[in-house]
């Protein structure tokens, strides 16, 4: 009987081997790149405490972007008011809402994209207060609408802020090009600063006026407004009768016109 020959089983490699064994490579050298980078990174970023900007910082970004309005000293120009008694809290409001620096004269300073980080506003704010003190940030209970009677403060907006901004906050037009902005986003601080430092035409309410609790009980309402879901179908700008009689006199009478000239047209 013929001896079989005995071939060696040659082992095959599996096709998804090559695959496996390049992922895995991959795998390794991303993870251990993440990691140095993440190291990299814990090691260069600076803290909250080396980022934070001084009143001199806010002093050398005055002089190199309000000064040439405002004056060196503070003391105004021809081109725009003094900041003397205006205080931080006027400042933060004016350059975080972009309406300054002034992008050019007109009845009003619209509100635009701000052009300052958070930390810069704060130091020209603070900047501004050391050398002319003014009104300043409000207690976080005010803004913070603690304990508020939000339908105590609905009433106080209809009775002093409703004849111009809107019984639903949501502005409306004044004398001579200007306007009362709408609130529906407006912030709370904001909300307040505008109370207090009397921008533009608002008039400022002092707390012989409002008292902080009143204060505190308005920003509530504007909040929750802010915050409350829209019933009743479309809005139109929650203008009150003008805008929905002028939707009413277009759609609904034209659809009235339409449907009758479409039966007009179909019984000839």
């Amino acid at each position: 009987m013929a001896r079989e020959k005995k071939r060696r089983s040659r082992g095959r490699r599996s096709p998804l081997a090559a695959a496996a064994l390049i992922g895995a490579g991959l795998l390794l050298t991303g993870g251990a790149y993440a990691g140095a980078s993440a190291a990299m990174a814990s090691t260069d970023t600076p803290s909250a405490a080396a980022t934070q900007l001084t009143v001199d910082d806010g002093e050398k970004l005055f002089a190199a972007n309000c000064a040439t309005c405002h004056g060196l000293d503070l003391q105004g120009t021809d081109n725009g008011p003094s900041l003397i008694g205006v205080g931080e809290l006027a400042t933060e409001f004016q350059l975080s809402t972009g309406r300054m620096p002034l992008q050019m004269q007109g009845p009003q300073a619209p509100q635009k994209p701000v052009q300052f980080t958070e930390d810069q506003i704060k130091a020209m704010a603070a900047y501004v207060q050391s050398v002319a003190p003014g009104p300043t940030y409000p207690e976080e209970w005010v803004l913070s609408g603690e304990d508020a009677d939000i339908a105590h403060g609905a009433e106080l907006f209809r009775v002093n802020c409703a004849m111009c901004h809107n019984v639903a906050a949501a502005g409306g037009a004044l004398t001579e090009g200007k306007y009362a902005p709408a609130l529906t986003s407006t912030s709370a601080l904001h909300i307040y600063a505008a109370m207090v430092t009397g921008p533009q035409n608002m008039p400022v309410f002092g707390d012989m006026n409002l008292s902080a609790e009143d204060k505190r009980d308005i920003i509530a309402a504007l909040v929750y407004q802010q915050d409350a879901v829209q019933v009743g179908g479309f809005t139109l700008g929650s203008l009150g009768p003008v805008s929905e009689g002028l939707f009413i006199w277009i759609f609904g009478i034209g659809a009235l016109v339409a449907l009758t000239v479409w039966i007009t047209a179909k019984s000839n």
